[in-house]
C-alpha cells in the first residue's frame, strides 16, 4: 500500500456494559441558551470557554481548524454531521472532535478515572474526580489529555521529542538527517481523531467525505493536508464502554504514530505496527483488544485478556510464527491468533531488552530514501535483515531463539 491515500479499516472486540444514568449536575444545562451544546460557551469545565481554562488546559483552540477531507473545517464537518453533538477541541499535537454519549464509570474503571480526573481537575477546577457519570463535554476534555499523554509515551519510545521535528521543512535540505517535513512526528498536520455515537454518523462522514462504505472504524491519510486521520463509532464491538473507546483510540494512534514517524511516505512493516498498537492498548486495559483487518477479510479475534499463558504455549509449541516470516508480512490479512500473540510479545521483548536498538530500528525503517533522495522501502527488507545482524548481532533464526527463551523465562 505504499504511497496510498488509505490505511486499513480494523474491528474492535473487548468486555464491558452499556451507558449511562444523568449527567454530572449541571453539566448539561446550557451557559449561553443562545448557543448549540457544542460551542465552547457551554462548556462548564472551561467556564463557558474562557481563555484562562482554555490555556491551563494547554488547548490551542476549541474549534474553527481544518478536519478531514480538504478543504473541510470544523464547521463543514458540523454540518455534514448535523443532529450529532460534536465537541472540538485542538491540543499541541491534535485535532479532536468527540461526539461521545454520557456514560457512566464502572467499578473497574473509578480509580483510573479518578487519577484522570484529578489531573485534570488542575487545569480546570470545576471537576469532581469523584463524579460516577462522564458527560460529553467531561469526555472530550478526557481524551484531550489522554491522547496527549499517549503521544510523549510513544514519544519516549522512539527517544524523541517534538524538538526532534521542530526544525523540519516541506522541502528537505540535502545532506541533513531526514526528519519528515513537519513538526508533528515528521508530518506536516496534527493526527485527527473523530469519535462518534453511532454507526449511522460514522457510516455518513467515512462515505460523503472519504468515498468509503465500511461500518467500522478507519484511519485514513488526508494527502492534501498531510496529516493522519482516525475515524471510530461507538456501535461496534464494547466500544460504549468507555475503557474499550480508550484503548481503541490508543492502538490506532499508535499505528498512525508508528506509520507518521519521518514522514508517512510508505506503510512500516506490519508486525511491528500491530505489535506496538496491541502492547499500548493492552497497557491500559487487557480486557479491551483491538485486531486489525485488510478490506474484505475478517480479523481474528480472541477475547482471551490474559496474552502471556497463550504465547507461553506457543512458543513451545511448532506453532509459533518465525520472525522471518512476520517481517515479510504485507496485508493485515496474513495476521492470525499466533500473530497477534507474537508480534505484542516481540515488541514487549524488545522495549523491555532491547528499548535502544528498538529505538535503532524504528528511526532506520523510517524515512529510507534512494539514491534520487526520494523516499523509497523497496531495500526495507535488506535494511531489517542488517540492522539485526550488525545492531544486535544475531540472524532472524537467532532471534527466535532469543526472544522464546526470554517468553519462557518471563510469562
Amino acid at each position: 500500500m505504499t504511497r496510498s491515500p488509505k490505511m486499513m479499516r480494523l474491528f474492535a472486540t473487548g468486555l464491558g456494559t452499556l451507558i449511562a444514568l444523568a449527567a454530572v449536575a449541571g453539566a448539561q444545562k446550557p451557559l449561553d441558551r443562545s448557543k448549540p451544546l457544542t460551542d465552547p460557551a457551554n462548556d462548564p469545565y472551561t467556564r463557558g470557554g474562557k481563555q484562562k481554562y482554555i490555556e491551563a488546559a494547554g488547548y490551542v483552540s476549541m474549534g474553527g481548524f481544518e478536519f478531514g477531507a480538504a478543504p473541510d473545517t470544523t464547521k463543514e464537518v458540523a454540518a455534514l454531521l448535523e443532529g450529532i453533538d460534536i465537541r472540538w477541541i485542538e491540543t499541541p499535537h491534535f485535532e479532536l472532535g468527540i461526539a461521545l454519549p454520557k456514560v457512566k464509570v464502572t467499578k473497574e474503571e473509578r480509580k483510573k478515572v479518578k487519577a484522570e480526573l484529578t489531573k485534570l481537575q488542575a487545569a480546570l477546577p470545576v471537576i469532581k474526580p469523584d463524579t460516577k457519570i462522564l458527560d460529553p463535554w467531561l469526555r472530550a476534555h478526557l481524551y484531550a489529555q489522554r491522547l496527549e499523554e499517549h503521544y510523549s509515551r510513544v514519544q519516549e519510545i522512539l527517544g524523541v521529542t517534538d524538538e526532534t521535528f521542530a526544525a523540519n521543512k516541506e522541502i528537505w535540505d540535502i545532506g541533513t538527517p531526514y526528519f519528515g517535513i513537519g513538526p508533528y512526528m515528521g508530518q506536516m498536520g496534527k493526527f485527527e481523531v473523530l469519535l462518534l455515537p453511532s454507526e449511522k454518523a460514522s457510516t455518513r462522514f467515512l462515505t460523503a467525505r472519504l468515498g468509503l462504505t465500511t461500518k467500522l472504524s478507519q484511519r485514513w491519510n488526508i494527502r492534501d493536508r498531510d496529516a493522519l486521520c482516525f475515524i471510530a463509532h461507538a456501535g461496534q464491538g464494547q466500544l460504549n464502554v468507555d475503557e474499550g473507546m480508550h484503548g481503541h483510540a490508543v492502538f490506532n494512534v499508535t499505528q498512525m504514530m508508528m506509520n507518521g514517524y519521518k514522514h508517512y511516505s510508505y506503510d512500516k512493516p506490519i508486525w511491528i505496527r500491530e505489535g506496538a498498537a496491541h502492547w499500548f492498548e493492552r497497557n491500559l486495559n487487557p480486557r479491551f483488544n483491538t485486531f486489525d483487518s485488510s478490506e474484505g477479510s475478517a480479523a481474528q479475534m480472541f477475547k482471551k485478556s490474559d496474552w502471556k499463558g497463550p504465547t507461553l504455549k506457543l512458543v513451545k509449541s511448532s506453532d509459533a510464527p518465525s520472525f522471518a516470516s512476520m517481517v515479510k508480512m504485507r496485508t493485515f490479512a496474513e495476521l492470525e491468533r499466533p500473530h497477534h500473540l507474537a508480534t505484542w510479545s516481540i515488541f514487549d521483548y524488545l522495549v523491555q531488552v532491547h528499548p535502544e536498538f528498538l529505538r535503532t530500528y524504528l528511526a532506520t525503517i523510517s524515512g529510507i530514501k534512494n539514491e534520487q533522495h526520494i523516499d523509497d522501502a523497496t531495500t526495507l527488507p535488506d535494511v531489517q535483515r542488517n540492522l539485526f545482524r550488525d545492531e544486535l548481532g544475531m540472524s532472524y533464526a537467532q532471534f527466535d531463539r532469543e526472544w522464546k527463551a526470554w517468553v519462557e523465562a518471563t510469562y
